[in-house]
């Protein structure tokens, strides 16, 4: 077994096509066919189906392609690893965030760290917390950086929170609670509350959170857009609580307003995440060191 077939299943893979895996490769549809019957020999098992026209991965293969994938993805890692002992001067630094951090938290830090080190260039990939886990495992980033209300296996992966977010919530500036310095839990008993769908963090964190002051909304939207739930907001369609990070503008120009809640208070922790025994890249190392700054602030 060798690299070049395994980065040939990969690819045939996704597209299922040999004709456009060979285009993709820059070899010829033959060669691509050699490389994957040389693959199944070595393996001993079928990669692939044709059934008709189409083509498909079989049971065995649907359960290698993420060993393949973690190998290849290890293989370029050690090559960006070793080329940043030297110096940091180039390189990649490559990590997930979930929406709310890649969004409003992070790009500050990104900013202090690509101005101390120019030459690294950023690959932050931003999607669900589901698909941030398995790009993990298969080694296609080197660390996460999201809520720590997502549950990971701590016995494989290693994790740090170094933040506390505050939640607030939020009105427009017509709303009759705009006015109020603070205003209390049946003072919202009426109000349209605008959440993330259920099975989000934020929604099973924020339910928890008001079902310990024994409250809970009769009336709510589901949004799953944090920027489609501002601007609902700022058009009187409900109220919602959200991170303060991520209306400080909203607030500043008057669209929206915070109003705090008496005897309530909403924070959760951001964390990042790595796999245990795992060697990080000098980049990476030195961005946790800057994220782990933070927690001193």
């Amino acid at each position: 077994m060798n690299l070049i077939k395994l980065q040939t299943f990969i690819t045939l893979s996704k597209c299922l096509n040999f004709t456009e895996a060979a285009e993709q490769l820059y070899c010829s549809q033959p060669a691509v066919t050699m490389q994957i019957q040389s693959l199944e020999k070595d393996l001993g098992f079928p990669l692939f189906d044709r059934i008709g026209k189409k083509l498909f991965l079989t049971n065995q293969g649907e359960h290698f392609k993420p060993y393949a994938e973690q190998i290849i993805n290890l293989v370029h890692s050690s090559k960006e690893h070793i080329k940043q002992l030297d110096n940091l001067a180039f390189g990649t630094l490559s990590f997930g965030a979930s929406n709310f951090v890649g969004v409003y938290l992070l790009p500050a830090v990104l900013s202090n760290f690509t101005k101390k080190y120019s030459g690294i260039k950023i690959n932050m990939n931003i999607t669900s917390s589901t698909h941030l886990i398995n790009m993990l495992e298969s080694n296609k980033v080197e660390l996460l950086v999201l809520s720590n209300r997502i549950p990971v296996d701590e016995s494989y992966f290693a994790t740090n929170t170094f933040h506390q977010d505050k939640l607030v919530l939020v009105v427009n500036s017509q709303h009759h609670l705009a006015q109020r310095k603070e205003c209390s839990l049946e003072d919202l008993v009426n109000e349209t509350m605008i959440l993330k769908p259920s099975k989000s963090a934020t929604r099973d964190y924020l339910e928890g959170e008001f079902r310990k002051h024994g409250f809970d909304f009769p009336k709510y939207m589901e949004i799953s857009s944090l920027e489609a739930i501002k601007q609902s907001v700022i058009h009187g369609l409900g109220i919602s609580v959200v991170s303060d990070l991520a209306i400080k503008q909203e607030i500043e120009n008057g669209l929206l307003v915070e109003v705090p809640v008496k005897g309530v208070e909403f924070q959760r922790g951001v964390m990042y995440v790595y796999r245990r025994g795992t060697h990080l890249s000098p980049a990476a190392t030195e961005f946790i060191a800057l994220l782990d700054q933070m927690s001193l602030k």
